[in-house]
């Protein structure tokens, strides 16, 4: 018998109806069209950019490599997140009247980079020995099946709160983490990669902390006591869960997690020991929690059942 798929019900998403004239395409924010000339200038090719001939595995064990093809095939998992959200935040920035067109510019080279980051992840764990096409676990399944794309087009939620959670939080963090892998990356194919995505993931983490400050200068405290809370809610449902550090989660057994961790970090294949993410984790959110209260937003420091106090 044919093994189907389970029905999921969900709610339907309310969406905004366009209203494009009078269409404005002037520059409105210079900083974030320089971001989307950049990506531009810096457009580069998974296939010939990253030299793959010079990928030489003997020196490595099978246990290395097997830890470093769950590490890879996660970042797959997780950027992949990235193909549908960017679309549908693309489609409700030019949805809603009146929004700039730098971030619409700009939004469209974002959505290629992460393309090309899939396919640079996906390609090397299978040259690693194999790609895993879903957790072992199945329990980080649900942990990395997010509704980002719904959540972007949801016209009953704030863009800005949105922007200033995903693309300046959620972002901010993938950058950090990014340049902790790139700082231990010793394999040349692997440090060829992490080079592109942080320079990638810089601009993207600069888009979403440039939006915020853009129009954090417009907004009434109200506005900004609500994305507070928004950012607070992501702290503790998103980065708790372990999604982007699997050893955050306390639902969910981590140890296969951590121990794969720990042996790619130590083979040098572009990996980082759970101690040094939770360290790079709680350094980004003590420098995020300054720059938002800059900003004039005032986020209360969450408390995790391990870490404590963050």
């Amino acid at each position: 018998m044919q093994a189907h798929a389970p029905v999921v019900t969900l709610t339907p998403t309310p969406l905004m109806v366009e209203r494009r004239f009078p269409l404005d395409l002037h520059r409105s924010i210079q900083s974030i069209r320089e971001l989307y000339e950049t990506g531009k200038q810096k457009h580069w090719s998974p296939g010939k950019d990253i030299d793959w001939s010079k990928l030489d595995l003997s020196a490595y064990s099978s246990g290395q490599l097997e830890a470093a093809q769950q590490i890879w095939s996660r970042r797959a998992w997780l950027e992949y997140t990235g193909l549908a959200e960017t679309p549908a935040l693309l489609i409700r920035f030019c949805l809603e009247l009146d929004r700039e067109s730098d971030p619409k510019y700009f939004l469209t080279v974002r959505n290629t980079e992460e393309a090309w980051h899939v396919e640079c992840f996906h390609r090397y764990a299978k040259a690693l020995g194999g790609y895993q096409s879903r957790p072992a676990n199945s329990a980080w399944e649900e942990v990395i099946n997010r509704t980002l794309y719904r959540d972007a087009l949801n016209a009953t939620q704030s863009l800005d709160a949105y922007v200033a959670t995903q693309c300046a939080m959620a972002d901010g963090l993938e950058l950090e983490l990014a340049r902790l892998y790139a700082g231990n990356a010793r394999e040349p194919i692997a440090a060829q990669i992490l080079e592109q995505v942080v320079q990638a993931k810089e601009r993207h983490a600069s888009f979403g902390w440039l939006y915020l400050e853009e129009r954090a200068a417009h907004m009434d405290m109200a506005t900004k006591e609500m994305i507070s809370k928004q950012i607070s809610a992501w702290i503790e449902e998103v980065a708790f869960s372990g999604y982007h550090i699997p050893t955050l989660s306390t639902q969910i057994d981590t140890q296969p997690d951590a121990a794969a961790a720990t042996l790619a970090a130590e083979a040098g294949l572009g990996a980082a020991t759970p101690e040094s993410e939770q360290g790079a984790f709680k350094q980004y959110l003590q420098n995020a929690f300054g720059r938002l209260e800059q900003l004039g937003f005032v986020v209360t420091p969450p408390q995790h059942p391990v870490l404590g106090l963050l």
